[in-house]
């Protein structure tokens, strides 16, 4: 990191002001190389300045930079924003500007990075920054401003801090057992200490269920035979002609993807192709597609004819929903009824034709995944797969020391088992960690950030 890096932080396109960001240890100077100013170089920190960026005797833009000094910036280094008038090419020229004159492209994600590896945020709260700028809700936003302002970071280290204390009582209790005054660790307290923060976390990957899906949105797959309407039935979700509706069966050979939101919640609607034996060759493989991707889905809107029984292709669908998050949505509702509906669950009966009662799928699906209770509790969860994935193996790793309690393992034995599960609970927080995890997680930010 002893380079200085640059990048414009605003999207790019024509507006009122767009910004050049710069941080490192030789941004102040590389930046009064090209403004007029040349008061800026000895200025306090936090303080804005007016004057022109310069190419040789050619002013580019009048502008206002922003000067911030190391330590109290966002990476933690000397930070420089330049605010200039919103052209492309004048953005693009300062910041061809500060290239030739010593600063290096920013790598997407790099200002984030730097201020994880200067101590400024840990991992949670790096997390939280890319997910504030992806939020596409209310609420969304309202969690990632929880995990930004660390308190996400606290509850993991809560956690810590309790496995911290039954360790630390384990060591005294091996090193010091002749000191009458200290609190005995025996295998029962252990064990209760232990069962405690098991269900601490617990309520933690359960409640955290809830902000994946507010945060990342609701995976919902319309499903079905041939000509049911599933691709009717998106549209009339999304109130646009997305998908291609035909009376011909098979017309949806491949996957169509679109987002709806609902409220607070986002539904990644994919219409699927209609599911049935078929000698095409391309028709198979959307077919296999649409079987896979139910078993990926976190809902499923399954969709059914009002004017025909249930077929064998349609039980052999039933059949694969089961122990699934699911709702039967019975299409052509404006026609005769002939469907054997007491076979099916969850049921809401629609015309995607007529647009009849489409509003309803929506009030059942916040109905069922609880929006009006998750709206109105802390919204403090963890949000991405990676720290998901690492709690569950911690609260395995849990169960399996308690286990090892119940077969009479060794009290030091005991003990290491729990400090490796103090170092896993380290690497959500970013306490430990390595370079690939860290060069995966800064690539998805955009560049600028």
């Amino acid at each position: 990191m002893e380079d200085t890096i640059v990048a414009i932080s605003t999207a790019q396109g024509v507006g009122a002001i767009s910004i050049i960001r710069v941080s490192g240890k030789d941004a102040i100077k590389i930046v009064c190389k090209i403004f007029s100013n040349k008061n800026f170089f000895n200025a306090p920190s936090h303080t804005i300045h007016y004057g022109y960026i310069m190419d040789g005797n050619e002013k580019i833009d009048e502008v206002l930079v922003s000067l911030m000094r190391a330590p109290k910036t966002f990476t933690k280094e000397d930070v420089v924003e330049i605010n200039a008038h919103g052209s492309i090419m004048t953005t693009d020229k300062i910041l061809e500007v500060l290239l030739i004159n010593g600063c290096r492209l920013a790598e997407p994600g790099e200002f984030t990075k730097r201020a994880f590896l200067n101590g400024r945020i840990d991992l949670t709260e790096a997390e939280g920054i890319m997910n504030l700028i992806n939020s596409k809700t209310d609420i969304s936003r309202k969690i990632a401003l929880n995990q930004v302002g660390g308190k996400v970071s606290s509850m993991i280290h809560d956690l810590r801090d309790d496995l911290a204390s039954i360790i630390a009582n384990i060591e005294v209790n091996i090193d010091y057992p002749e000191y009458e005054d200290i609190e005995e660790m025996t295998i029962d307290k252990i064990n209760s200490n232990l069962s405690e923060l098991e269900d601490k976390i617990d309520k933690i990957l359960k409640e955290s269920k809830n902000g994946e899906i507010l945060t990342n949105g609701i995976k919902t797959v319309i499903v079905g035979k041939p000509n049911v309407g599933k691709s009717s039935l998106l549209n009339r979700l999304i109130g646009e002609e997305k998908a291609i509706v035909t009376d011909i069966r098979g017309t949806t050979r491949d996957s169509v993807e679109a987002n709806l939101k609902l409220d607070n919640l986002i539904l990644n609607l994919i219409d699927t192709a209609g599911i049935r034996e078929t000698d095409d060759v391309v028709e198979s493989i959307g077919v296999d597609k649409s079987i896979k991707l139910i078993d990926q889905a976190d809902l499923i809107l399954f969709v059914v004819n009002y004017n025909e029984r249930l077929s064998e292709e349609d039980l052999i669908i039933l059949n694969k929903l089961k122990g699934k998050n699911y709702i039967t949505v019975v299409n052509k509702c404006d026609l005769d009824k002939k469907i054997d509906d007491e076979k099916l669950e969850n049921v809401i009966y629609i015309s995607a034709l007529k647009d009849n009662n489409i509003d309803k799928i929506g009030d059942r699906i916040k109905q069922m995944f609880n929006l009006e209770k998750i709206e109105t509790t802390d919204l403090t969860y963890l949000t991405s797969a990676r720290s998901g994935a690492i709690l569950r193996k911690v609260l395995d790793s849990v169960k399996e020391v308690r286990k090892g309690i119940k077969n009479n393992y060794p009290i030091d034995m005991v003990e290491i088992d729990l400090k490796d599960i103090w170092n896993l609970l380290g690497e959500i927080i970013g306490e430990s960690y390595d370079e690939e995890l860290l060069d995966n997680l800064f690539s998805r930010f955009c560049v600028g950030k």
